[in-house]
Formats: C-alpha cells, structure tokens, sequence
C-alpha cells in the first residue's frame, strides 16, 4: 500500500478535485473575513454579538435541516449535488458584493444571506465529505480527509492575510465579489474529474431509511456516540473563532484590518500543521481525540491570557493546532467508523452536532465578551474542550467495561 503524507494526491481525481478546493477555499476565508470585519466595524460599534448571530444563522441550517441534508447525499449524485451548491453559494457571495460595493448594505441584508448560505451549505457539506470517498475509496479515506483539512487551512493561512489587505485598500465589497469569482475554480475541477474511476460503496446501495436509520447507527456505535457528544460541545462552545479574534483585535489590541486578517492566519499555521501530522497517520484513534480535546482547552485558556498582540497570535498558532487535531480525527473516524451505505447521514448528523448549536454558542459567546470581555470568553470556550475530555474518558472507560464483560 503507498505510504506518504500526500499519497492521496496521487489519485487524478483527488489531485484535480484538492486543488480547485483550494482557489474556492481561499475565497471563502477572505469572504469570512470581510463579512465580520463589516458588520463588527462599519455595520455596528463593535458588537461582538452581532458576529455571533450571523455564525448562528450561517450554521443553524446544518442542525434545523439535519432531516433532509444527510439523506440527499446518500440518495443523489454527489457530482451534480456539488455543483449545484457550490454556484449557488457563488451567486449568494456575488449578490452581498454588489450590495456592498453600491453601499446599500445593512445589517439585515449581512443577517439575510448569511442565513440562505447556511441553507446551501447544509446540503453542501455532507455531500462535499463524503464525496472524497468515491475519489479514493476507503483505503486512503483517512489521508484524504486530513488533506482536504490541510487545504482548508492553507486557505484559512492566507485568504484572511489577503483579505484584510484588501479592506484597506480597496473595501470589502470587492472581497466578496473575488470569493464569488473563487467558485469557478471547484466548478472547473467537478467538470474535469473522470466518473469511470470513481470508486463504489463497499456495501451496497444506500438504505431507503431516513434520518433515523443513521441516529439509530451512531448511537448504537459506542466510539461514535463519544464522537458526537465531544464534537458537540468544542463545536457549540469553542469553536467561535470570528468572535474571539475579532473581539479581541478591536476591543483589546486597537488593531487594524489587515493585523486582524493576519491573526486568523496565524491560527492557520497551526491549523495546516495539525492537518499534515493527522495525514501521516493511517486511521483515527480515540487517543488522539483525547489529546486534541485537551490541547484545545489549554490553548485557548493560555491565549485569555496573554498581554500582547504578538503572544496572543503565538497562542492562536496551537489553538489551530490542537483544533485541526481534534476534527479530522474525529471527521475521519465518523466515516471509517460508520456503514458505507448510511455515511451521508452519519456525517450530516456529525456536521449538524459540531456547528449546529453555533445559534446557542455564538450569540452566548459574543454576549460574554460584551459584558465581561473578550478574554472572558476565550476562557467559557477553553471550558468546552475541557468537558469534552472528561466526556471522552468517561466514553472509554465504559466501553472497556464493557469488552471486559
């Protein structure tokens, strides 16, 4: 079996697929950028909740859709499901640039397409994770996941950076326009690819049952069930990064655009670290979830703390890395752990767990740095990943009582 870290790559259709993902990827993180840069500095007054109601309605969806999305990725071709979604979210980016670059912009306009992206994007999300396992089959499912997380990254290290240059200088409508034009690229890629070699379920076709079916599955599976319950508290209550990098730029280091896209990048750094560590390894393991947990809540309550720009960015380095650490191995588990024939939904339910409850995290998140401080709240959120360790352990600990009886 060929070994390597970027052994994934060695596929046509991975290697096609990876690199248009990663044009769409930068733009989607300068996008992201600009879109809480806007509504912090020019749509309010420095309103840290504010940002954390558009995450709410960016990623609601994913949990209030949660019966329909897992479900269309199982039953539909993932080819033409993509390619839907992403002009879709193309059009969404365009429209909120337009707005932007006229000066027509409100705040409800950012509330409003924010929202129909979270809709796209539920439906996008399970059918774009599962979809990489019909680029390189099971074998290599584990290496591709942690590489299609390197390139998230990579455009997370330097779509910001880019972004908040371009605030500066040109404004934000203009970024928006650029992530929409980004789209051309995955769309490209999905019109390249060569359906021939794409490879089949192990399993069988997909089962006819619904969203209750893949519930039933993960329940019953003890590892997944810590999975979910972990995944759902660091995505609930810790992972609210444009609120504490925001937050913290403006209301405690009085810095500009482009040093606030430049913090986001340095999260990056670690982010495409923790990415290439998971690819080298073969499978996912509950150790390593352990430790990502961990790690998580140390990082984030060592970055409450530091007195400078400089420092906090050094922190948001292993944040990045111990995030990266924990979701890929807990993305490649929730596939490799599941039935082929029910992984949509599997996945579907994963994503909705993890960034679902973000319309109870985040608006409580921005609430806690407006009323107690920014560094406040990167404390409530190193407390998730603290919890989900003891989630873990405690997961483990029955599940070997278990094997023991």
């Amino acid at each position: 079996m060929p070994n390597g870290t970027f052994r994934s790559l060695r596929g046509f259709n991975y290697r096609v697929w990876w690199g248009g993902a990663l044009v769409s990827n930068i733009g989607t993180w300068m996008q992201r950028t600009a879109q809480d840069w806007i509504v912090l500095t020019e749509l309010t007054h420095h309103d840290a909740a504010a940002v954390g109601i558009v995450m709410g309605l960016q990623f609601g969806p994913q949990f209030v859709l949660l019966p329909f999305t897992g479900y269309v990725a199982d039953r539909f071709d993932k080819r033409k499901l993509l390619m839907a979604t992403q002009s879709a979210q193309g059009l969404l980016a365009l429209g909120l640039g337009l707005l932007t670059l006229a000066g027509w912009v409100h705040l409800w306009h950012v509330y409003v397409f924010a929202l129909l992206l979270g809709c796209v994007s539920a439906f996008d999300a399970p059918a774009r994770q599962t979809f990489v396992s019909q680029l390189v089959g099971d074998e290599h499912l584990s290496n591709a996941v942690a590489l299609n997380s390197t390139s998230f990254n990579a455009a997370r290290m330097i779509g910001p950076a880019v972004a908040g240059l371009m605030i500066a200088g040109v404004g934000t409508g203009v970024v928006f326009v650029l992530n929409a034009l980004s789209f051309g690229a995955v769309l490209c890629s999905l019109r390249m690819l060569r359906p021939h070699e794409f490879h089949e379920r192990a399993s069988g076709p997909a089962r006819r049952g619904g969203l209750v079916d893949g519930f039933r599955h993960a329940w019953e599976q003890p590892d997944l069930r810590t999975v979910l319950v972990m995944f759902f508290l660091i995505g609930t209550f810790g992972i609210n990064f444009p609120i504490y990098i925001s937050a913290m730029s403006v209301s405690v280091f009085h810095v500009g655009a482009g040093q606030f896209g430049l913090l986001t990048s340095a999260m990056a750094i670690g982010s495409v670290t923790g990415a290439l560590l998971s690819a080298q390894r073969e499978k996912p393991r509950m150790a390593w979830l352990l430790s990502g947990a961990l790690a998580f809540g140390t990082a984030l309550t060592a970055a409450a703390v530091m007195p400078s720009y400089a420092l906090f960015a050094v922190a948001l380095f292993f944040v990045g890395l111990s995030t990266q650490t924990f979701t890929t191995t807990a993305h490649g588990a929730a596939q490799l752990w599941s039935d082929p024939s029910l992984r949509g939904r599997v996945i579907a339910i994963v994503m909705a767990v993890s960034v679902g409850g973000t319309p109870l995290g985040a608006p409580l998140l921005g609430m806690i740095a407006n009323h107690f401080g920014p560094r406040w709240s990167l404390v409530a959120g190193g407390a998730s990943g603290f919890l989900a360790l003891l989630v873990g352990l405690h997961g483990r600990a029955r599940y070997s009582r278990l094997q023991t009886r």
